[in-house]
């Protein structure tokens, strides 16, 4: 047990155990936002609160025993960053309340009850899987040119859920009249040589599926994406922020600050059946202009109108 963890047992200060599939450095901006939230229900970490984080860094086969150990720690409560960090948490048998974002159906993922009356655990429910075909509609409109589109799968966030996300995309790109390549990558390497295959397919821009995985190789893709002069839409605005060309999607810095509200409203006594399950009721597209310009398009009039965001 860490000196930290012994002294906050003996304040009586609260430890909450924060699980992730991503990677610290990558994920900073959205953990600054869960701070924020448990900031507004009055509890500073290192002060009031006791944070033991644990990270996967995209490895989702290290979260079983991850979750292992935090279960080990006297915490108060766990916070679960991802689907794949939920159902870790989940399979501990953890007794204490847990705290979760996933993108996929928390009733049909067996994580809670109901929407309404969760259970011992609840959270904010992402929603960004069912947006597919919707992304490939505006990636289109910037890039009309495209008759081959890629479509980037991570098969062990679930191989069901990344069929139902090539089939959402699948059926815009048959309407659109594109053919679509799909690509599965699990690794790093896997990655690279899965834009090495689309560009050999033929594609000229591309779909990411969301997934905590791929936000932890953010750089990577977006490199890629450049290299290959592969436009590419996303499902978080940190792609674009970080030079990708697009982004449609829930804000997930808001979903983690409001992750940090219900873990302190627990904290403060609530119970996770007394806390509905969120879910997003605003959209954003982020669009990044300077990448818009190096990639040779000209950002139609019905994209600058309805984006969020522009980034020069």
């Amino acid at each position: 047990m860490t000196t930290q963890v012994v002294r906050a047992q003996q304040s009586g200060v609260p430890v909450v155990g924060f699980l992730s599939a991503r990677s610290p450095n990558e994920a900073a901006v959205h953990t600054n936002a869960f701070r924020r939230g448990l900031e507004e229900m009055g509890y500073i970490e290192g002060r009031d609160v006791t944070v033991q984080y644990r990270w996967a860094n995209g490895d989702y086969s290290q979260l079983q025993p991850l979750a292992a150990d935090l279960v080990r720690q006297p915490l108060s409560l766990m916070v679960a960053g991802g689907d794949p960090a939920a159902q870790a948490a989940k399979a501990t048998g953890f007794e204490a309340p847990l705290v979760f974002v996933v993108g996929q159906d928390p009733v049909q993922a067996g994580l809670v009850t109901s929407m309404n009356r969760p259970g011992k655990a609840t959270g904010v429910n992402f929603f960004t899987g069912d947006l597919g075909g919707k992304r490939l509609e505006l990636l289109y409109a910037m890039v009309p040119s495209a008759r081959v589109v890629g479509l980037l799968l991570n098969p062990r966030f679930g191989t069901e859920r990344a069929e139902q996300h090539r089939q959402a995309v699948a059926t815009a790109a048959q309407t659109l009249g594109c053919e679509l390549v799909a690509q599965a990558a699990t690794t790093e390497t896997e990655i690279e040589a899965g834009f090495a295959a689309l560009v050999r397919a033929g594609a000229t821009a591309l779909v990411v599926q969301n997934d905590p995985f791929f936000d932890s190789q953010r750089n990577q893709i977006v490199a890629l994406s450049s290299t290959h002069r592969m436009p590419g839409i996303f499902h978080i605005r940190e792609f674009p922020a970080d030079g990708g060309l697009m982004s449609y999607g829930a804000s997930l810095s808001d979903t983690y600050r409001q992750v940090g509200v219900y873990a302190g409203k627990v904290l403060r006594g609530a119970k996770p059946n007394d806390l509905p399950l969120l879910r997003p009721t605003r959209f954003e597209m982020v669009i990044n202009m300077k990448s818009a310009k190096t990639l040779g398009l000209a950002v139609p009039q019905s994209i600058l109108i309805a984006s969020d965001e522009l980034i020069e």
